[in-house]
């Protein structure tokens, strides 16, 4: 039972990292999607290109921009997983 319970945290762990890391790209994708929706409902020009490159393009600069602490929370964890695997904890 004890495995089980490791592989749970271990699970858990993963998955937070993931969504710490990608939390702040999403959400900004999201509030320039919705802005330019709304741009795009008060001038009535519906174009496919016109919402998906400003939110492309918004995702790069945000991830150009919080590069050095992503790869840190990245690194960090990738840095507990080999610890914890060098110390016998994982299977």
């Amino acid at each position: 039972m004890e495995s089980f319970d490791l592989a749970v945290d271990h699970a858990r762990v993963a998955m937070t990292t993931a969504l710490e890391l990608t939390f702040p790209i999403l959400a900004v994708g999201l509030v320039v999607g919705l802005v330019v929706s709304v741009l795009q409902a008060m001038t009535q020009v519906h174009d496919q290109t016109l919402s998906f490159i400003p939110k492309i393009l918004s995702m790069a600069a945000v991830v150009f921009l919080l590069l050095p602490w992503l790869l840190e929370v990245l690194t960090s964890y990738t840095r507990g997983v080999l610890e914890q695997l060098g110390t016998g904890l994982l299977p």
